[in-house]
């Protein structure tokens, strides 16, 4: 009995841990590549889902900044509005002063003195007219500086009528520009 060999036997059982090492081996490479196949997957996924959601935030934003844009044109649209709302209600709040201002241009008005052109360029009126003598000029240049519409009436140019008229034997021509003063509609009333 000393003579047994044991060596078929230990190869067998290295042969054996050898297949079952590379058993074990394919079967963890196996399983490793069937995790990072799901671990893949599944980052792939939630990049695909995270790409979905930023595709649909970048079609919203699309359509608030469409939004955005016609907001800001309907407040342009709202400012225009505004402003001619304001110039037509300045429009009736002076519409009577146009009237007044006429009044108060025939009340001061002296006899024997006639109006030929009158031209207003914003709070200044250019009056052009004749007078039947420089006293009437100056009655008139008088009531224009006492009424409560009118100020610093200017006698701009004064000249004597040619004879050839025989109606006004002695008459002058002047132009005068004066500032008009708008009373406000309570200190009216």
């Amino acid at each position: 009995m000393a003579h047994i060999n044991l060596l078929p036997w230990r190869e067998r059982l290295r042969e054996e841990r050898k297949r079952e090492f590379f058993t074990i081996l394919v079967g963890v490479v196996i399983i490793s590549a069937g995790v990072l196949f799901l671990v893949d997957r599944y980052f792939n996924g939630e990049i695909d889902i995270q790409i979905s959601r930023n595709d649909f935030l970048r079609a919203e934003i699309v359509i608030l900044d469409e939004r955005v844009t016609e907001i800001n044109q309907l407040r342009q649209q709202k400012e225009d509005i505004r402003s001619r709302m304001n110039v037509i209600t300045n429009l009736q709040g002076t519409r009577p002063v146009i009237v007044r201002i006429f009044d108060e241009l025939v009340n001061t008005l002296p006899d024997g003195v006639y109006y030929e052109s009158l031209v207003r360029v914003d709070n200044t009126i250019s009056i052009e007219g004749i007078a039947e003598s420089y006293a009437k000029i100056t009655e008139l240049l008088r009531r224009l500086d006492d009424s409560e519409w009118f100020q610093e009436s200017d006698l701009d140019d004064i000249s004597a009528v040619d004879a050839s008229n025989e109606s006004l034997s002695e008459a002058f021509t002047f132009t005068l520009s004066l500032s008009l003063q708008l009373v406000s509609q309570q200190e009216e009333v």
